[in-house]
C-alpha cells in the first residue's frame, strides 16, 4: 500500500495543474463580444418597434376572430361530433351508433332519429354540417325539395 505522499501530484503544497478550458481567453473575449451585439440589437429592436411605447401587441384589443368549421356526420368520429354545439361525449357516440346501424344520414332531419337531438339542437347543428356530406341522391334541406330537372 502506498502512503498519500508518495503518490504522484499528492503534493499538500503544489499548485494544482492549469486545465485547459474549452475556449481559449481570446476565444471567450471574442464570444462575450458577439453576445453584447447581439443583446444592443435586440434592444435596438424593441425601442424601433414601439416596446418603450408598449406598441408591440396588445392582446385586449385585437377583434376577437370566429373559427368556422364544417363537419361530415357521415364520417366524423365522436371527438369531432363533441365539436359541435350541444353536441357531448355521450351524444355523439349515439349519433356513430346510429349511423353505424341506420346506413348514413341522408339529411339534416334525420338526426332527429338519434334519441337526444330534437329540432332546437339540429337547427343550432345546421351552420356546421358539410353540405357536401349529405348522399347525392337525398336533398339536403328537406323532404320538398325539387328532384333533379325532367323527373317529375
Amino acid at each position: 500500500m502506498t502512503s498519500p505522499s508518495s503518490r504522484p501530484g499528492s503534493d499538500l503544497g503544489a499548485e494544482p495543474l492549469e486545465s485547459p478550458g474549452i475556449l481559449r481567453r481570446a476565444d471567450q473575449s471574442l464570444l462575450a463580444g458577439l453576445v453584447f451585439l447581439g443583446g444592443l440589437a435586440a434592444a435596438f429592436w424593441w425601442v424601433t418597434s414601439g416596446g418603450p411605447r408598449g406598441g408591440l401587441v396588445r392582446w385586449e384589443e385585437l377583434e376577437p376572430r370566429e373559427a368556422r368549421f364544417l363537419v361530415d356526420v357521415n364520417t366524423a368520429e365522436w371527438p369531432e361530433l363533441c365539436q359541435l354545439p350541444e353536441i357531448g361525449e355521450t351524444l355523439a357516440r349515439r349519433m356513430i351508433e346510429h349511423r353505424e346501424q341506420q346506413g348514413p344520414f341522408r339529411r339534416p332531419e334525420d338526426l332527429m332519429r338519434v334519441h337526444g337531438i330534437g329540432p332546437k339542437t339540429v337547427d343550432l347543428l345546421r351552420p356546421f354540417l358539410d353540405p357536401e356530406s349529405w348522399p347525392a341522391d337525398s336533398p339536403a334541406d328537406g323532404l320538398n325539395a325539387p328532384g333533379p330537372p325532367g323527373v317529375e
